[in-house]
């Protein structure tokens, strides 16, 4: 574990797993978990004996989003993505529970995804009165617009086959525990690349992506600061802490 224990940090064979270790809080993005995974990543991105990082997670849920009480700065979570992206290995998401809100951005960041069969998946933004600004940064370039523009102006929950369907993941088990099934092929392949090789890969695979951090990722920091500081957002992270409707529910 690292010294703040909210990241743990294995090896096998060439590939690193980086474990979100905050059960208690859903390993929900707060400003010291944001920091920490960073930390971790950009060790893994200076290793040359890491060839590929998975991130992965303890508990229920791979990730509920942004931390309501310890919330990062935007511009600390849109740094995250893009070091993702950016990141010289590729990174591999393991999922064997739900992700919500900012977690999808952590989905989306990863170059391969792949969940249990029971994974739920949720953009739960607006039922809090905001948006997912930063997230989309990742979302918007791989997901299909059409169920993203579903996904995301209800809040609704869709499965792993879904997710599946729309981009959001590469694949999904077929029962609850073979999500390791599924990646072991993966992980297998990634061993067999050559360090270069992967990294250029990466890069050209990556590019559209990064465009769009560059166009767009100021004005969407922006957007996200101003939307948690109203009003309606205040009244909507207090309804979701005390566990009843927002006013605006009719």
């Amino acid at each position: 574990m690292t010294a703040a224990g909210l990241v743990g940090r294995t090896r096998a064979r060439a590939v690193t797993t980086l474990t979100l270790d905050s059960p208690d809080t859903r390993n929900a993005l707060s400003a010291a978990l944001v920091a920490e995974l960073s930390g971790a990543l950009g060790d893994c991105g200076g290793d040359d004996g890491v060839r590929a990082v998975v991130l992965t997670h303890t508990g229920t849920t791979f990730c509920a989003g942004a931390d309501l009480r310890d919330p990062p700065h935007p511009d600390a979570l849109v740094g995250l993505l893009r070091q993702i992206v950016e990141l010289p290995k590729p990174v591999v998401a393991r999922v064997t529970g739900h992700v919500r809100a900012g977690g999808l951005g952590l989905l989306a960041a990863c170059d391969v995804a792949a969940a249990s069969a029971d994974s739920t998946f949720a953009f739960t933004e607006v039922r809090i009165g905001v948006a997912p600004a930063v997230i989309s940064l990742p979302v918007l370039p791989r997901a299909d617009p059409r169920a993203v523009a579903r996904y995301c102006l209800t809040g609704e929950r869709f499965g792993a086959d879904e997710a599946v369907r729309v981009g959001l993941l590469t694949a999904a088990g077929d029962g609850a525990d073979d999500v390791d099934d599924v990646l072991a092929p993966v992980l297998d392949g990634l061993r067999r690349a050559s360090p270069q090789g992967l990294a250029e890969t990466k890069r050209l695979l990556t590019a559209r992506v990064l465009e769009t951090f560059d166009r767009d990722a100021a004005g969407l920091t922006a957007l996200s600061a101003r939307l948690f500081s109203s009003a309606q957002a205040r009244e909507g992270m207090t309804a979701f802490l005390e566990r009843r409707d927002p006013g605006w529910v009719v």
